[in-house]
């Protein structure tokens, strides 16, 4: 019998271990592989991609450049290299079509971390103890652009915990166990979803950068929902979801075009009823006040 008390046990007896879990599963996939790559270089001397998330060189051919480092880079008065502009890019054009809130959930080391505290904030049901605007993160944001522009160098890369924690496991984490053990810590006990939700400037500047990009989750079979409210539970960005799988009657389309969507699958593994999955900005069904598809035999899409 399902334990209710956990997210997605319905899941799990009604699909289950693996499809309950199968995006979970291939988001560390891919996080660990990416940094596998990196760690490649300097810790076995397979030199396959040279550099860091901020700014690497795959085989020697393939650029890539993180746009916000970029951007504080030319804010702090630097030139940037030709090979540095055809990374960002290429990393534009990448996000623009995924997703780019995807960086936070399938690539950022540091949502491990997070998705742990959230995990353990549940599973000991801790409740949050101070509240956070999640706009504090687009604040956060635009400091990390003003000080460049005050101080000519990149200060937010010195604190940054994705730079730090990949710099950590690298040379050795030293003082950077500090800061991600306090992200950590935060999280945990001080404010649910707390860094990636509403502190972190990195997830700001690609939820902007994300805004119209084509994939997108979709609450496909919304009517097929039974509230059990498991989605809400464990989404690190719960107030994309409602608009969209309860949005029906209002005539709202059944795509969650919500930039801070990490697209992160989470909600398609718990969820008992199969209600979520992947697709694109183009499954938008116009539906009428009544909740159905609009029936003149024509697919109309619903403007984002």
């Amino acid at each position: 019998m399902a334990d209710k008390s956990v997210a997605g046990a319905d899941a799990i007896a009604t699909k289950g271990w693996w499809k309950a879990h199968q995006w979970l599963i291939l988001r560390r996939v891919s996080q660990l592989s990416i940094l596998a790559l990196f760690l490649l270089g300097p810790l076995a001397g397979v030199w396959i991609v040279k550099g860091n998330l901020a700014a690497s060189m795959t085989l020697d051919l393939l650029p890539l450049t993180d746009p916000h480092v970029l951007l504080q880079s030319v804010l702090s008065g630097v030139v940037p290299e030709l090979s540095a502009i055809a990374g960002v890019v290429i990393v534009i054009v990448f996000y623009l079509l995924v997703g780019g809130r995807v960086y936070c959930s399938w690539v950022c080391p540091v949502n491990m971390v997070t998705d742990t505290a959230a995990w353990l904030r549940r599973k000991l049901g801790i409740k949050a103890a101070s509240q956070m605007a999640r706009s504090t993160r687009y604040w956060m944001l635009g400091l990390t652009l003003v000080l460049p522009l005050v101080t000519g160098s990149l200060v937010w890369e010195l604190f940054n915990p994705v730079s730090m924690l990949f710099r950590g496991i690298v040379f050795g984490m030293g003082m950077a166990w500090l800061l991600i053990v306090g992200v950590f810590l935060f999280d945990l006990f001080i404010v649910k979803n707390g860094w990636c939700g509403r502190l972190c400037p990195v997830g700001a500047f690609y939820s902007l950068l994300g805004t119209g990009s084509a994939i997108r989750i979709v609450a496909a079979d919304r009517e097929r929902c039974n509230d059990c409210m498991d989605c809400f539970v464990v989404c690190p960005e719960k107030q994309v979801i409602r608009p969209t799988l309860k949005g029906a009657d209002k005539g709202v389309g059944p795509v969650i075009l919500a930039a801070n969507c990490t697209n992160c699958g989470r909600c398609i593994d718990v969820c008992a009823k199969d209600v979520f999955q992947f697709g694109t900005r183009f499954n938008n069904l116009m539906v009428n006040a009544s909740g159905n598809p609009a029936d003149d035999g024509k697919q109309h899409t619903v403007q984002p």
